[in-house]
């Protein structure tokens, strides 16, 4: 959920500092000096939404290992190390990509991919991870993984960003154009305080909105790296035995709700930013259930 809400902070606050520097440098005022260009607009929020997105992208691998304190294991100092490094590079090579970092960090069960390209990701899994499952069900988690970057999730996911943040640009822009043009005396007047102050409050909003279109995504790129850990063992099993240890029960007896990867189900509005969908779910899918 970290490396998740990392992401999505990233692209709102480059979104925010840009829209105070280029107002700064009199690029609105360009914009809206003699009535709104939309034209001119949309093509200024499609290069500022983007940027967003892509320097978040770029700067996934290290903001993951900051936020996680994350040990990448150039030489295995141990034999659990050891089979780690080999079970990510067998998954590798089956799944067609280069060979991943792998990291190790300490705390709760859990793991994640990161990074720009599928030839040089990143993969890293928690303490909690390794001592708590068997090595059939970290394998699955590390094929869940492994997957995730096999299926471009992560540039994906930036497309996706950049186009949301596309559309939080310009129709910030659009309303703060409005109500500055609302409380002027003078509509000949360039933009003021009004419209900056507008523009900001209405890309932090917009971004909230635009974050729970990115979490769906998110939500449904979990099912398709389940059935690509399947896909990688040859077997749904190892995946389904890995999310129920991480809920704490039984395969055969889970309740309504429960976390996944260490992240807890959310109830009501909040579900709508929950990065990652209902473990009932995720295993229903494996099963065919879905």
């Amino acid at each position: 959920m970290k490396r998740i809400f990392l992401f999505l902070a990233t692209n709102i606050a480059v979104l925010v500092v840009m829209s105070v520097i280029l107002s700064l440098l009199g690029v609105d005022k360009f914009l809206t000096s003699s009535g709104l260009n939309l034209p001119m607009l949309l093509v200024f929020s499609l290069v500022v939404g983007f940027t967003g997105s892509i320097i978040s992208l770029l700067m996934s691998k290290t903001m993951a290992k900051w936020s996680t304190g994350a040990r990448v294991i150039d030489t295995p100092a141990n034999s659990t190390e050891l089979w780690l490094v080999d079970t990510v590079r067998k998954l590798a090579q089956r799944a067609g990509i280069g060979m991943p970092e792998v990291a190790v960090y300490d705390g709760e069960p859990n793991a994640f991919a990161t990074g720009a390209f599928k030839d040089s990701a990143l993969v890293a899994v928690s303490t909690g991870l390794l001592q708590g499952m068997t090595k059939e069900e970290v394998e699955a988690v590390l094929g869940h993984e492994v997957a995730h970057i096999a299926n471009g999730d992560m540039v994906t996911m930036t497309l996706i960003q950049g186009v949301v943040n596309t559309f939080v640009v310009f129709l910030s822009r659009v309303v703060g154009y409005f109500v500055d043009r609302a409380i002027s005396r003078n509509s000949d007047d360039a933009p003021g305080i009004g419209y900056m102050v507008t523009v900001i409050i209405c890309q932090i909003v917009f971004g909230l909105g635009a974050s729970m279109i990115v979490a769906w995504f998110s939500r449904h790129r979990e099912f398709r790296a389940d059935a690509g850990s399947a896909k990688l063992l040859g077997s749904p099993q190892p995946m389904v035995n890995a999310l129920a240890r991480l809920g704490g029960v039984p395969v055969s007896g889970l309740p309504e709700s429960m976390a996944a990867m260490g992240i807890n189900d959310k109830p009501g509005f909040m579900a709508l930013f929950s990065s990652h969908p209902p473990l009932e779910e995720r295993i229903a899918a494996l099963r065919g259930q879905r």
